[in-house]
């Protein structure tokens, strides 16, 4: 029965026993440490703080009994009055004395009788004697000497008093010692005692939990280890805790529906080969449709509006304003559809025919790219505020200069016919490990309902006569960017004009030790309507 319940353990429950077993131990050891403490503690203060001081003390008055008797004497000898300041002096001190000793004695009524014994003695020799022969003396009249030696035997006895009562202090103090002595060393044995049955405890607990927690636990994860390398067919121990138990059960459940899965994965394996054929079949059409995009669709292109060109040049003085329109809505179709079609392609390309991955410099790019724009950049009167410098992250170089290429171009293209292109580029460390970067302008800007449809193929915000292109650019930033880990969003809170951000990876490999984490500055690209580069 107990068996049973032991086994219905579980860790959590082996750990409150193993808790609560130390728990009565500290409990145990505490109380036999907090009373010999006391103890000890008791009789070291009552040792220096009671019994030594008051030895001091009866000492003392002592002393001042014994200065009583000699000025007396003194004064009986010589008669000089100064002899029985002596006297006043030891009156006084033994009084301050014989108060501090009962203040010290309060709790031992045995020391206190010799210490009234003394104070009653000495005041009826003062009385009867002391001031008895001093009062004769001073008259001038003759003390007998039956006085003078009656005096000297009742001093005798207080002085056999005072002795008594140093004795019975000295072997109180004596006695006192050796009490503590035995408190300490009692105390001593006693963590001593602790400290011994909780090395034997930790160790006695350390064995518990390694048998009845820690091998289990061995034997299930070498054996779940043994599993995940492949040896399906071994069955999965459960020993030791209930829940430990329960989770052996529960992987090898885990385990019986893998060597199911597997079974039935061994079925449809044939299956996933002709798919994969029918996918390689699939790309490989796609790569024959961009062969042919790219080469025979735009030949046809290019002769059309090559002879329309020549039709208008050879013809352009019988042709009407008419047929010329004719030719140059001709000449501007076909044109349309090469730039459509170039822009498809380079769009398809994007993760699968560029997709190197090598240390790119983006500040480099940049400059590329600003100087490949160099004409409408020159035309606009565009002008550039940028961090310096840009960081170096992995990707593709020709991917990255695109992307820079088409936020630039959408700045200049979209400005405000009012005012000069002003384009503000911005870099940060983001929060999550990962460059942000900002391209803003002070352009026409973009309404926030447009925010995600300017990133989506072919959308366009305006008509091609106000604003030329396939409505590809922003679409292909963002692909762009996400194939290179990131993100690329329309700043909302944006106004006076349009701002891209766009963030991508830091890798510690390329990452400058220079902090380039610059401040935003303000105003950024015109993450224009999606509508080209």
């Amino acid at each position: 029965m107990a068996g049973g319940r032991w086994h219905r353990l579980t860790v959590h429950g082996w750990f409150v026993v193993v808790i609560s077993v130390i728990a009565t131990l500290l409990l145990v050891c505490a109380v036999v440490g907090a009373v010999t403490l006391d103890r000890t503690s008791r009789l070291s203060e009552q040792l220096t703080t009671r019994i030594s001081p008051a030895l001091v003390e009866a000492a003392n008055m002592q002393k001042a009994l014994i200065d009583q008797e000699t000025g007396v004497r003194g004064y009986l000898l010589t008669g000089r009055a100064e002899f029985l300041s002596p006297y006043s002096e030891g009156v006084r001190a033994e009084q301050v004395s014989r108060d501090r000793v009962a203040a010290l004695l309060a709790d031992r009524a045995d020391l206190r009788a010799g210490l009234t014994a003394i104070s009653e003695r000495a005041a009826a020799w003062r009385r009867d004697y002391a001031e008895f022969m001093t009062a004769h003396r001073q008259r001038d009249e003759a003390v007998p000497d039956a006085t003078v030696e009656a005096g000297k035997q009742a001093f005798d006895g207080i002085r056999a008093l005072l002795d008594s009562q140093s004795a019975h202090l000295t072997q109180a103090r004596d006695q006192s010692k050796a009490e503590l002595a035995g408190a300490e060393r009692v105390r001593n044995f006693a963590f001593l005692g602790m400290l011994v049955v909780f090395t034997l405890a930790a160790a006695a607990v350390a064995v518990l939990l390694r048998r009845a927690v820690g091998r289990p636990l061995d034997e299930l994860r070498a054996a779940s280890r043994r599993v995940a390398a492949g040896d399906f067919g071994l069955g999965i121990p459960a020993r030791g805790p209930a829940d430990i138990r329960e989770v052996a059960n529960d992987v090898e459940q885990m385990r019986v529906r893998i060597v199911n899965a597997l079974h039935e994965s061994g079925q449809q394996h044939a299956l996933l080969r002709e798919q994969a054929e029918e996918l390689r079949r699939s790309n490989a059409e796609l790569e024959q449709f961009a062969y042919v995009a790219s080469h025979d669709l735009q030949e046809p292109l290019r002769k059309v509006a090559t002879f329309c060109q020549l039709l208008e040049k050879r013809f352009g003085d019988v042709l009407d304003e008419r047929g010329r329109q004719y030719v140059h809505f001709a000449v501007d179709g076909a044109t349309r559809m090469q730039v459509l079609i170039n822009d498809l392609l380079r769009f398809s390309r994007v993760g699968r025919v560029y997709d190197e991955r090598e240390p790119v410099d983006l500040e480099k790019a940049l400059d590329k790219v600003i100087d490949d724009l160099s004409a409408p950049i020159e035309e606009s009167g565009a002008t550039f505020e940028r961090p310096d410098p840009l960081p170096t992250v992995v990707g593709d170089a020709t991917m990255l200069r695109l992307l820079w290429q088409n936020l630039i171009s959408n700045a200049i293209k979209f400005r405000d016919p009012a005012r000069p292109p002003l384009v503000r580029i911005a870099c940060e460390r983001g929060e999550e490990g990962e460059w942000e970067f900002s391209v803003a302008d002070n352009g026409i800007g973009v309404e926030p309902e447009f925010a995600d449809k300017i990133f989506i193929i072919f959308q366009r915000l305006h008509s091609r006569e106000t604003y030329t292109g396939t409505g590809i650019g922003l679409a292909m930033c963002k692909k762009i960017v996400e194939t290179h880990g990131g993100r690329i969003w329309l700043d909302t809170d944006y106004t006076g004009g349009a701002r891209i951000r766009f963030t991508l990876p830091v890798h510690e490999d390329t990452e400058d030790t220079e902090d380039t984490g610059h401040e935003d500055t303000g105003h950024e690209d015109t993450g224009h309507e999606g509508i080209d580069s």
